[in-house]
C-alpha cells in the first residue's frame, strides 16, 4: 500500500479513518509494526481494522501521530488512562509530551477538608451503614483549584471578585467523594504534604433536633494538604 492510503479503523466500537503515512508515523511504537503488516491484522463485518482498545481516547493518540505534539482539551481529566494508552501503543514521543506537560505545572498546594460522620442503622453501632461527608471543601489559589476540579468546583459560595490570582478558602465539590477529589489531585501531580484530623467529637453539645445523639458524638473533621514541587 502507498503511505498515502486511507485505513479505516474500528477501535472499540469508535470509527475512525485516517492514512498509513499517519498510522506508521512513530517507527519504534506498536502501531508501526502492526500496519506495516496490514494482512495479519483483525477486520471487523465491514472490512475496517480493529483494534480492541478505547475508542474515545484513540482520538488523541491521532492526533499526536498527525502533529507530533499533544494538544488536549482545558480540564481534560484522564491522562492516567491516556498514558496507559500511550505505553501500549510505544509511543515514546507522546509519553514524553505528557511528562513535559505535567513538569510545566505550576507549583502550589491545595488544602482539602471535609466534615463527615457515620450513618447508622435501627441497631446504632452494631449496624454501622456507611461514612457519610456533609461536604468538602478546597482551600487554595483559585485558578489552581479550577484547573485541578474544573465543573466538580462549586464556586457559588466565593463569586469572582479578585481574577484567578487571588486565594480561597470558600469553594467547596459538586460531589462527596474524596477519593475522586484525591484522585484528581494525583492526576496534576500534586502529593500529600499532610494531614490532620480533629477525631471523633464526643460532644456534650445538645444536638439539633432530628439528629441522633449517638451519631452526632461520631462527628469528625478532617483536613489533607496536598503540594506541587
Amino acid at each position: 500500500m502507498s503511505s498515502s492510503d486511507i485505513i479505516e479503523l474500528n477501535v472499540g466500537g469508535v470509527h475512525y479513518s485516517s492514512t498509513l503515512a499517519t498510522l506508521t508515523n512513530e517507527k519504534s511504537s506498536l502501531l508501526c509494526e502492526m500496519f506495516s503488516n496490514l494482512d495479519s491484522l483483525t477486520k471487523d463485518s465491514k472490512g475496517r481494522v480493529f483494534l480492541d482498545r478505547d475508542g474515545v481516547l484513540f482520538r488523541y493518540i491521532l492526533d499526536y501521530l498527525r502533529d507530533k505534539e499533544l494538544n488536549l482539551p482545558e480540564g481534560f481529566r484522564e491522562k492516567i488512562r491516556l498514558r496507559k494508552e500511550a505505553e501500549h501503543y510505544k509511543l515514546s514521543g507522546l509519553l514524553e509530551c505528557m511528562k513535559s506537560e505535567l513538569d510545566l505545572k505550576p507549583s502550589g498546594s491545595i488544602t482539602i477538608g471535609y466534615r463527615g460522620s457515620f450513618q447508622f442503622g435501627k441497631d446504632g453501632l452494631a449496624d454501622v451503614k456507611f461514612r457519610k461527608l456533609s461536604r468538602i471543601l478546597v482551600c487554595g489559589r483559585v485558578a489552581q483549584c479550577r484547573d485541578v476540579f474544573g465543573d466538580t468546583l462549586n464556586e457559588s459560595r466565593d463569586p469572582d471578585h479578585g481574577g484567578p490570582d487571588r486565594y480561597t478558602s470558600r469553594f467547596f465539590l459538586k460531589h462527596c467523594f474524596i477519593e475522586q477529589a484525591f484522585d484528581m489531585l494525583h492526576e496534576q501531580g500534586f502529593r500529600l504534604a499532610g494531614s490532620c484530623g480533629s477525631g471523633t467529637a464526643g460532644s456534650i453539645a445538645e444536638p439539633k433536633p432530628g439528629v441522633d445523639a449517638e451519631e452526632n458524638r461520631w462527628n469528625h473533621y478532617n483536613e489533607f494538604v496536598f503540594v506541587r514541587d
